[in-house]
């Protein structure tokens, strides 16, 4: 069944109307599959798994602030390298990561947090010229360029995975 737009997620319609309001040129997709892990998007989108920009989700243990790492998903994300940008974090649960960003998790996007996280961007997505990153909700998608990411979300780039 094909969800009509008003009928769509609220976080979905978030992050739509985030892209819409920067003049984002692509529009976030509804998949009729969920594209809860990078691997079930990749497929669904018929692209490599690294091109799909992932969420991941830390506590900052300092002050409870959400750090969001946006990485490639064939590359696994170094905490220690990740701590050493921010400060020390911790693994964020299923209840922080909603609280905080308003998103489930395997939905996480990288704009239209209810709280703006820290944000960093894996220097690894640059590797392609086309990413897809979570649109508020397991079935929505989005498509964009490593260098648009960075401009849509002002996180700095930076090496935070394991190559």
């Amino acid at each position: 069944m094909s969800l009509g737009g008003d009928e769509r997620p609220e976080g979905f319609r978030r992050v739509a109307q985030v892209l819409s309001e920067r003049g984002h040129p692509h529009a976030p997709l509804w998949l009729e599959v969920s594209a809860r892990t990078c691997a079930e998007a990749a497929d669904a989108l018929k692209v490599e798994v690294g091109q799909i920009a992932k969420s991941v989700i830390f506590k900052r243990r300092a002050d409870e602030t959400a750090v969001l790492v946006v990485a490639s998903g064939d590359r696994r994300v170094d905490e220690k390298k990740v701590a050493a940008q921010v400060g020390a974090i911790g693994r964020a649960d299923a209840d922080f990561v909603k609280a905080r960003t308003g998103f489930s998790i395997g939905g996480v996007a990288p704009v239209g947090h209810v709280n703006p996280p820290v944000v960093l961007v894996d220097r690894e997505l640059f590797r392609f010229g086309e990413i897809w990153a979570a649109a508020g909700h397991p079935n929505g998608v989005f498509r964009l360029a490593p260098d648009e990411l960075v401009a849509l979300t002002g996180a700095p780039v930076a090496d935070v995975v394991v190559v």
